[in-house]
């Protein structure tokens, strides 16, 4: 089996590459948006309390949706290929980002907040120079768990006519191919503990300069 995996990267390997770059680009606009979208209402229900329960509560249904199902759901409003998989990607995705960043935000000692409005900070001041910064551990392991998810679950995407790697596993099925099927799946098991191993880096960095300060 090994010997027909590395027969079958070395005579394909274009193949491979221009998929992998599909799933690249793919997973990163769904991660991008999930960032903006995520942080936008976890900032939003730490502010505003009465939120919190809806809005933690719509992300949490959603999350439980198999992905297959959710698919199915899109593809009458925005029909198949990769805009499906990206609205499918970005929706999975805010949950982990949404409860990292309310649980950071809300972790903060309410006396830093007090004394940094009692030296005449503006509310965006307190944001982005106190809040953010010291939430920031806390929204960044969201983070790294929401990147990994995401590249895993771009995958599933070549069911619905998206690209990526999942377009190996998926041929590889239609074609009772195993080989084509393994080499697909590996590979985005390869990219998914990549990402996490860089961003297991940086969080690792971050947290030992965050110390000698």
């Amino acid at each position: 089996m090994l010997k027909d995996l590395f027969h079958l990267y070395a005579e394909r390997w274009h193949f491979f590459l221009n998929l992998t770059i599909q799933h690249l680009e793919i997973s990163l606009i769904a991660i991008v948006i999930a960032i903006i979208i995520g942080l936008g209402l976890g900032i939003l229900i730490s502010r505003y309390r009465h939120l919190c329960s809806p809005v933690l509560g719509l992300t949490n249904f959603i999350y439980t949706i198999p992905t297959i199902a959710l698919f199915g759901f899109l593809i009458p409003f925005s029909g198949i290929g990769n805009f499906t998989a990206i609205i499918a990607l970005t929706v999975y995705a805010l949950l982990p980002m949404v409860r990292n960043t309310y649980t950071g935000l809300t972790g903060i000692d309410r006396e830093i907040i007090e004394a940094a409005r009692g030296m005449g900070s503006t509310s965006a001041q307190i944001l982005f120079r106190i809040q953010l910064p010291l939430a920031f551990p806390v929204i960044l392991s969201g983070l790294r768990n929401m990147v990994v998810m995401t590249i895993a679950l771009t995958g599933i995407a070549a069911f619905i006519g998206a690209g990526g790697l999942g377009v190996a596993i998926y041929r590889g099925i239609t074609t009772n191919n195993g080989a084509l099927t393994i080499a697909g799946s590996l590979l985005i098991a390869l990219l998914a503990l990549l990402t996490d191993c860089l961003i297991g880096r940086y969080e690792n960095h971050f947290k030992k300069k965050r110390k000698l300060l």
